[in-house]
């Protein structure tokens, strides 16, 4: 059964730790994963008091004036920190499509506390344990690194889901996802005072980079390209998480899975002048160096991969450098 709407996938029955109960859950999302690539999990563990309190600090540094959160811009194209104000990326890029730059800003973090050695400072490791900025904001940095770590703990969960969906061992992903580079980005979607230029979205149609995403909207908007060629929104429920998978999880299944196009439409124009929105999104990224290349379960007799073999980091970095950079048409630091 192929499906065309968003699933909801109650989590309880794996984290109960029984084996039916956990075996029930893989399968649910092994169809989701096939069939649309999203789903909303609902008692996921996340402790709402810190959802709130990332969400108040969230919205009080995006409502500073421009100059303040320009303290603590983005370093260069290629390093997923600090603030991106609005119009300065266009996620469409990443996918080769032209179109003006996203209506959101956005703020970002990766890893904090890593280690000062040659696996996490040395050439190889590139931009992916740059040092994270914080805002002069009260309570800003210990509620991000909470939530960062809160995020990185569901997603191994996910993943080890993700293995047993796929017919694996359950820690199977364990040891490539036990440095992840992942980053976690707030989003926010200001009121529009001005029409949008053609074309131009609060974001544009995209698919993720990495292995998978956790999302929490406080609005309306996201909206997700499903097989029958519509685009169906994403339900928003009461405690609920959105998640989706990325592009190297469907370079791992040979595009079994799939990670599927979705964008963020522009409110309904009578609204438009005072709707804000924001996204908390935690973007799973395999470790820097973890290779992905099609398991070998995923691929059919006579069938050949349909993915080169990638590292996580080089593929991380191509993407986001297009996205900053409008594909290469803005010069790059």
């Amino acid at each position: 059964m192929t499906l065309l709407s968003v699933p909801i996938i109650d989590l309880a029955p794996y984290f109960s730790g029984d084996p039916d109960g956990k075996a029930a859950v893989a399968r649910a999302v092994d169809e989701a994963c096939r069939s649309i690539g999203f789903l909303v999990i609902t008692h996921h563990g996340i402790d709402p008091a810190l959802v709130a309190r990332v969400s108040a600090a969230s919205r009080a540094f995006f409502a500073l004036p421009l100059a303040d959160k320009r303290r603590v811009d983005r370093p260069r194209d290629d390093a997923v920190r600090g603030y991106s104000a609005v119009g300065e990326e266009g996620l469409s890029y990443s996918l080769e499509e032209q179109a003006p730059g996203d209506l959101k800003e956005s703020f970002s973090i990766g890893p904090s506390d890593v280690p000062d050695d040659a696996y996490h400072r040395g050439p190889a490791a590139g931009a992916h344990f740059e040092p994270n900025a914080w805002p002069d904001v009260p309570g800003f940095q210990a509620a991000y690194t909470e939530y960062f770590a809160a995020m990185s703990d569901l997603a191994r969960s996910l993943m080890r889901i993700f293995a047993m969906g796929l017919q694996l061992d359950e820690h199977f992903f364990d040891d490539k996802i036990d440095d992840h580079i992942s980053m976690f980005r707030v989003l926010s979607y200001p009121p529009q005072k001005e029409a949008p230029l053609p074309g131009q979205l609060r974001a544009g149609a995209h698919s993720d980079y990495g292995s998978l995403t956790i999302v929490l909207p406080d609005d309306r908007g996201l909206q997700v390209f499903n097989k029958a060629g519509q685009w169906v929104d994403v339900p928003q429920v009461e405690g609920g998480l959105v998640v989706n998978i990325g592009d190297l999880m469907m370079q791992w299944t040979n595009d079994q899975w799939v990670s599927t196009l979705h964008r963020v439409v522009n409110p309904p124009f009578e609204v438009a002048g005072t709707n804000r929105r924001q996204s908390l999104v935690f973007f799973h990224q395999p470790n820097y160096d973890a290779v992905v290349e099609c398991l070998p379960h995923c691929l059919a007799p006579g069938e050949s991969p349909r993915y080169a073999p990638v590292t996580s980091g080089d593929h991380l970095t191509s993407k986001f450098v297009k996205q900053t950079t409008f594909g290469g048409t803005k010069a790059t630091a």
